[in-house]
């Protein structure tokens, strides 16, 4: 059984959606924690960023291993990248060995792992092949070992419950492939979260893998229903066709919901088996949480009403990937830059104008022209791009590192400044800054598109979408003035206590 005892913990893959929930729930069961990230800056707005150990470096870089592993007695590895290409399994494999081996050499007591559910004896698609290659990997290195072995983690924000969930409110009918009849053992992310934390703590000399999961399992289209029935919708009609079409299926994904294609593709790859738990061993030595573990419907009401209430901690898309920042002004020389830039005073105070500068996006839309930002993410959608589903995590607030729809938070100075940029499929680099100043009794609004062409694709980009820069651009400052003139009319009529007729 697991024992409680302080570690000094090494999380990689902190900036995730799994390792920016086990982050805090370390530190409070009172373990000291080192997070090894490329990009700092992507955590510099966390709640616990101040209660841990940063170290900037990669897990490619054997010194910085070094470095990190000082010290250290367990690591977490939560590191699987989704990219795709003939060198993507030899590069996983490849790391995995590197960690391994750094982690020996520094005298890591406890690797542990979090790999994918699946069956024995299975031809299995290349991102589930990886992830059983790595864990076998750790299993077979000098460093006691535990994989836990989870099927589709059901959580506020995970890759796997947007699938469900924009499938099942968009699609009343779903001509679907055979995989929707395969039975699948979901677990509620919580759950997740408890093995791992648990995992730190277990008895030295245990080197083994673990099945983990809701020990309910459904098909993939009654997942679907019941998630249906929790929200409230009539039962959808899915139609299993005997065709297995993972290619076609992740296309239609990445179309209907927020998912990329480039991570729609593995997802439904994943579901080309059974993914059911053939074991159930863990409750030797990690006892289930309180309350028992969480059913299905369960996990969906928790994540419903997690998004409900604006308390999503981490997303599937806040992973995000490494990009160049936007270069500074004094280094713009030798780069050609295109720049369109607005200002607009207005009679509301800078709070009221930030307050709507921060709300930007998701919901609360771009305030111009909606349909041509429509056109323009389905268009980004169609290329495999993010489009405009992917909204974003609080509908009031954003942190650096978050995601706005096709955009991504590169810089925040709250009250001040926000800085954009953009993940949208285009020949070149392009940014989004909003800002607010003081200007005599009111404010000063200011707007900046910046791009960067790429060749002469980026250039033709440019002028190819520039007359619609001269509609949507003006307007758009001039609606978020207006839309912060109306929220200061509401706050100053529900001061003064008078009824207003701001919508």
């Amino acid at each position: 059984m697991a024992t409680e005892q302080p570690r000094t913990v090494l999380v990689t893959g902190a900036t995730g959606y799994i390792g920016g929930r086990l982050v805090p729930r370390l530190l409070e069961a009172g373990h000291r924690v080192k997070v090894l990230v490329r990009t700092p800056q992507k955590i510099a707005d966390v709640p616990w960023h101040d209660r841990v150990e940063i170290v900037e470096n990669s897990l490619s870089d054997a010194g910085g291993l070094t470095e990190a592993l000082s010290g250290v007695e367990v690591l977490y590895y939560l590191v699987h990248s989704m990219a795709s290409g003939g060198g993507f399994e030899a590069k996983e494999d490849a790391m995995a060995r590197l960690v391994a081996g750094a982690a020996a050499n520094a005298g890591v007591d406890r690797i542990v792992y979090l790999g994918g559910l699946h069956p024995a004896d299975t031809e299995l698609s290349t991102h589930m092949r990886s992830r059983e290659t790595v864990g076998r990997v750790f299993l077979e290195s000098p460093v006691d070992s535990i994989v836990f072995q989870a099927g589709v983690v059901i959580g506020s924000g995970s890759a796997s419950f947007e699938m469900i969930r924009h499938l099942a409110d968009t699609l009343p009918v779903m001509p679907a492939p055979s995989w929707v009849d395969n039975r699948i053992e979901a677990i509620a992310v919580r759950d997740v979260l408890h093995y791992l934390v648990a995992a730190a703590a277990l008895p030295e000399k245990l080197n083994r893998s673990f099945d983990i999961g809701s020990r309910e399992v459904l098909k993939y289209k009654e997942m679907m229903n019941e998630y249906a029935a929790e929200r409230g919708l009539p039962r959808r009609l899915v139609i299993a066709l005997p065709v297995p079409a993972p290619k076609l299926a992740g296309l239609w994904v990445a179309l209907v919901t927020p998912i990329p294609w480039s991570m729609s593709l593995p997802l439904v790859q994943s579901l080309q088996h059974d993914a059911v738990s053939r074991e159930h061993d863990v409750d030797h030595y990690i006892p289930q949480p309180d309350g028992g573990l969480t059913p299905y419907r369960r996990a969906v009401a928790l994540a419903l009403g997690k998004e409900r209430d604006g308390q999503v901690e981490t997303t599937w898309a806040n992973a995000g990937i490494d990009a160049d920042p936007l270069p500074s002004d004094p280094d713009w020389a030798g780069y050609k830059v295109y720049l369109d830039e607005r200002t607009f005073h207005s009679e509301a105070k800078p709070e009221q104008v930030w307050t709507i500068i921060e709300g930007i996006g998701g919901k609360n839309g771009w305030y111009s022209l909606p349909l041509a930002w429509r056109i323009r993410g389905w268009m980004d959608k169609l290329q495999g791009g993010a489009g405009l589903l992917r909204g974003r995590r609080h509908p009031k607030t954003l942190n650096t590192g978050e995601v706005v729809d096709w955009w991504r938070v590169e810089a925040i100075e709250r009250g001040h400044l926000l800085r954009l940029r953009a993940e949208m499929r285009a020949p070149g680099g392009a940014w989004l800054e909003l800002g607010v100043e003081p200007d005599g009794e009111g404010s000063l609004y200011k707007q900046r598109a910046i791009f960067f062409p790429r060749g002469l694709a980026g250039r033709l980009y440019w002028l190819g979408v520039y007359p619609f820069h001269g509609f949507i651009f003006p307007s758009m400052a001039r609606n978020i003035s207006a839309a912060a003139m109306a929220l200061q009319g509401t706050a100053e009529a529900a001061g003064s206590g008078v009824p207003s007729e701001t919508p």
